[in-house]
């Protein structure tokens, strides 16, 4: 489940919207919506991410934080150390060879690490 998977399924179970129900209004399947629930599609378009801002009616901050949590959801990532140090390399592939084994207080610890020591939140 991505980050954005996470959030649309808690939005929509708090307010007791069945994920048919909101694929329907969204005018789009129900598969494709638990897919991405489920992570396995990528990040939906800023057309249907508006969308669903606008069908669950949330302002300001909260809609920023479905469009921040889009920006980090997509399931399917690559990335290119082409140029980078070897240890850039090391790093990129020790974590793809075992992200899969940490456990999910192990990944939030190098998540906060690697926010706090690059300044990025996004």
């Amino acid at each position: 489940m991505t980050p954005l998977g996470a959030k649309l399924r808690a939005l929509r179970e708090a307010r007791g919207i069945s994920l048919k129900e909101m694929a329907a209004a969204l005018n789009v399947s129900s598969a494709y919506l638990s897919a991405l629930e489920h992570g396995k599609r990528g990040t939906p378009t800023s057309f249907l991410l508006h969308r669903m801002i606008a069908y669950f009616n949330v302002i300001w901050d909260e809609a920023e934080e479905l469009q921040r949590l889009s920006e980090i959801s997509d399931p399917k990532v690559t990335i290119d150390t082409g140029g980078l140090s070897p240890e850039a390399t090391e790093l990129a592939n020790r974590l793809r060879d075992n992200i899969d084994r940490l456990e999910p207080e192990d990944l939030k610890f190098l998540r906060d690490e690697l926010v706090k020591r690059t300044g990025k939140k996004r």
